[in-house]
């Protein structure tokens, strides 16, 4: 069946092709004479080619354009075409400032601009070997600028000067997870669990406020109830420094010193900024889940990421890479039990490119979510220098009245070997009367091995002396006391997360490697750390994961997993070890037969999983003790995951986690899922119609009934592009402009508008009041002003976007010339029943009559 892009784009092909005279003119700005005698045409006098008789020339006028820099999208704007002074029958594209700001130029290419039209419009000579044309057919304003007056770019990356703050709004993100448990002779236990975001932008500031909650009892009368809110800030990118200023409660993101909290000013430089090749590392949690199981990652009590994971091995990827120093976890299994381990999140090697300066300052009081303000005022700065291709010095001091630090340190680029960096911290502390002084020292190695398909993410050793103690140490010890007053004991926190003696650090090691064996199918994961004391037991966490892909008689994509781990924390062991096999079942199921011991107890299982389609999947799971079921469901308005378990007859479960946002701004609003909570989004507007799909790089989300949707997974200062899902749009919806791009800051809320059409389609044939039809090649658009239709022979034009009673205008020779009235009752096949309407000519008095609406079987004046 024929659509309205196919129509449309086969008159135009027949319009221009075979048209072009051989005797014509050149095709710069002299006219182009047309052959109408190859058309097959009834009334070849009745004919207006007129837009199309001028090589590239567009009526003065105003017309909506994506702006495309040596072939690039970007936004749109509104472009305006005015005549140049010394051609009045041209036309020219009017780059204002604003759309020269989206070029990247460099400074010394910005210095020798010329203006037109009273400094409105861009002289585009003026930059020698630029160029700008605009294109109607594709709503492009197409401008080519040579690459030695723009500054570095990449793939997925623009300079600053395309950055987008977004519009002002509102956001409110959540993740909540409830939980139901059913144990014997304990009776029902009743929890609910969350962390999430509220936040307000205006211009390039950002103001937030993070909460964390969590109610636990059996009964409404033994209920305990935490609801705190963890941090109360605003930030923004200051783009000339590439830094990041931030005001109110924050934690000190230091590559040199441990991190802890503080209510202050912070203006770091943004590593996230710099192109993608240029930033640090993210952290990642690596663990076993022996049954469907609520993992939460905190750091010093703030909830940073809480997920449902199903049972098996799992792998947490997605934190933000601001994350330094240690990191709680907490697995909550389903049949009740509970265990916490502690991850390391050592940085890369501390390296800055030749001649660039990086650095970190921070000032405040220290907080604690608990007492509120702790300690003195305090101040801290870093820097890192580029010295030259290969070396790099960095260094930095922190401290308060009764504690001080000074760090030195140097990183080397080893080129095929990898990087390395070392430092030394001197630390001196007054602490109840008494007085410390200690050395600490740290060497980090990262290297990928390319060549043998191997990398070593991270790889570091810390040595500290016994009196050595870090600022967050020295703070905790106003608390907690330090080790030797501390008896070996434990503490824990409201959270579950133990806290021990404080200070006593001897030596830290921590690695982490990953090879893959293609010509094998294999692939091998460590990571390793490993704590020790001056005065108490080692504490140590591996993990070893080892897979294989392979085939057994017809039986393809077959894999097989061992996954050991060990922990050990103070007098606290936990070992296990993990064997499966999967295999394809069905067209995209997986089942997989398992064997793993943990805490000397043997245990088999059986799983299952599959998908119902590209939002719904889910695993069913068995084993010598329990069974469990897990369904995972990626909504427009959420992402849900819902789980069950029983364990015999002594204990039963039922959890539901739900992640989402809401986000509003001047144009509207929408219920949404979400990704990192107060995080940078987009929000598009498919102009009031419902129903549209689109998407990031996840699933798709529908327009809602306001014609608005927001994608959550937009990087920051990453170009990002954000698409109509053609494949799925309703039969009555057309999108003549399907992908839209843009760079934004971050936590923006980035907007963009998208050409869509909706309404029926039908075949129609147009007449003029005295019985005539209008001109070959006119134009026909709705009243958003987009192109539904080119008149053909005789008055025939195929329709789009037709709504019962709306109006239409009909263009050619430069003006609207007539409108035309749409029948209240639309035909039920446009393909095969055909309108009759009357076009009234416009500015001429007369009493409109009401449209036709025979269907006429006529295919003398009827075009396919």
């Amino acid at each position: 069946m024929l659509n309205a892009s196919t129509v449309k784009n086969v008159l135009r092909t027949g319009l221009l092709g075979g048209l072009m005279s051989s005797g014509g003119g050149a095709l710069g700005v002299e006219n182009i004479q047309f052959n109408t005698d190859v058309l097959d045409l009834n009334d070849r006098i009745n004919i207006d080619l007129s837009q199309f008789a001028r090589s590239g020339f567009i009526l003065p006028g105003t017309y909506p354009m994506v702006l495309k820099i040596n072939g690039q999208a970007l936004r749109e704007y509104a472009v305006a075409f005015y005549p140049p002074e010394d051609d009045p029958k041209a036309s020219e594209a009017c780059l204002t400032s604003e759309i020269v700001k989206q070029f990247g130029l460099k400074e010394d290419g910005g210095a020798q601009l010329a203006w037109w039209r009273g400094g409105q419009c861009l002289v585009i000579e003026s930059l020698p070997g630029m160029s700008a044309s605009g294109d109607l057919a594709s709503a492009a304003l197409n401008v080519n600028i040579p690459q030695a007056y723009l500054e570095y770019s990449a793939i997925n990356w623009d300079p600053p000067s395309r950055w987008d703050d977004g519009e002002p709004g509102l956001l409110i993100d959540y993740n909540m997870t409830v939980l139901s448990s059913s144990q014997k002779y304990k009776g029902t236990s009743n929890g609910l669990s969350g962390n999430g975001t509220v936040g307000a932008n205006a211009g390039a500031w950002r103001l937030r406020a993070d909460w964390q909650a969590r109610i636990e009892g059996r009964n409404a009368s033994n209920q305990q109830q935490r609801m705190t809110w963890s941090r109360y800030y605003a930030y923004r990118a200051i783009p000339s420094l590439r830094a990041k200023l931030v005001v109110g409660e924050d934690y000190l993101y230091s590559d040199l010193f441990d991190s802890f909290r503080f209510t202050g000013a912070s203006l770091n430089s943004d590593q996230s900024q710099l192109p993608p090749n240029l930033r640090g590392y993210a952290p990642e949690v690596v663990g076993v889940a022996k049954t469907n199981a609520r993992v939460i990652i905190s750091q010093q009590g703030r909830v940073l990421y809480e997920t449902l994971v199903a049972a098996g091995p799992f792998r947490i990827q997605d934190l933000n890479d601001a994350v330094s120093g240690s990191l709680d976890v907490r697995v909550e299994e389903q049949d009740g039990s509970v265990h916490t381990f502690q991850v390391e999140t050592a940085g890369i090697p501390y390296l800055t490119r030749p001649g660039e300066v990086r650095y970190k300052l921070s000032t405040g009081r220290p907080s604690n979510l608990r007492y509120g303000s702790d300690g003195d005022v305090f101040g801290s700065g870093e820097f890192s220098w580029g010295i030259s291709n290969g070396w790099s010095l960095f260094g930095g001091a922190i401290g308060d009245n009764n504690y001080r630090a000074l760090s030195i340190g140097v990183g080397r680029d080893l080129l095929a070997f990898g990087a390395v960096s070392m430092d030394a911290t001197q630390s001196h502390t007054s602490l109840s009367g008494e007085k410390l002084s200690g050395k600490s020292y740290r060497i980090q190695y990262s290297k990928n091995f390319d060549e043998y398909d191997s990398q070593v993410s991270f790889a570091g050793y810390r040595f500290s002396e016994k009196n050595f103690l870090s600022m967050s140490e020295y703070l905790d010890a106003r608390y907690y006391g330090l080790y030797e007053n501390f008896e070996g004991t434990n503490q824990y926190d409201e959270y579950g997360n133990r806290r021990g003696p404080v200070g006593g650090n001897k030596a830290a090691y921590t690695a982490n490697f990953n090879k893959q064996f293609r010509d094998l199918g294999a692939s091998i994961y460590l990571t390793y750390h490993r704590q020790t004391y001056w005065n108490r037991p080692d504490a140590q966490r591996w993990n070893v994961a080892v897979s294989r892909y392979f085939t057994l008689g017809s039986v393809k994509n077959m894999s097989m997993s061992l996954n050991m781990y060990h922990s050990q924390e103070y007098q606290h062991k936990d070992n296990g070890v993990t064997l499966s096999v999967s295999l394809p079942l069905g067209r995209s199921g997986t089942l997989t037969v398992g064997a793993d011991r943990a805490q000397g107890k043997n245990g088999f299982s059986t799983r299952y999983s599959d998908r119902f389609d590209d939002r719904n999947s889910y695993q069913l799971s068995a084993s010598d003790t329990s069974t469990s079921a897990y369904l995972s469901h990626t909504g427009d308005h959420a992402d849900i995951d819902l789980s069950a378990s029983t364990q015999g007859g002594d204990y039963s479960s039922l959890s539901l986690s739900a992640r989402g946002g809401g986000t509003v701004t001047a144009q509207g609003g929408a219920f949404h899922r979400s990704g990192v909570t107060g995080g940078t989004r987009l929000m598009l507007d498919t102009g009031g119609v419902a129903g549209v799909p689109v998407r990031g790089y996840g699933a798709p989300t529908q327009s809602n009934a306001f014609g608005k949707a927001v994608i959550s997974d937009i990087s920051s200062y990453q170009r990002s592009a954000a698409t109509v899902d053609l494949e799925s749009l309703p039969a009555n919806v057309e999108a003549t402009q399907s992908v839209t791009q843009l760079t934004l800051t971050e936590g923006a809320i980035g907007y963009r508008t998208l050409d869509i059409i909706s309404g029926e389609k039908a075949m129609a044939v147009l007449r003029l009041p005295d019985g005539t039809s209008p001109p070959f090649g006119a134009t026909v658009k709705n009243e958003k002003q987009q192109d539904t239709g080119i008149v053909n022979d005789g008055g025939s034009v195929y329709l789009s976007g037709i709504h019962a009673g709306e109006q239409m205008t009909v263009s050619w020779g430069g003006a609207e010339q007539c409108t035309l009235t749409l029948p209240m009752n639309l035909p039920t096949d446009g393909l095969t029943d055909t309108l009759q309407l009357s076009c009234l000519m416009v500015g001429v008095n007369h009493s409109r009559p009401a449209p036709l609406t025979e269907k006429s079987t006529d295919t003398e004046n009827t075009s396919s």
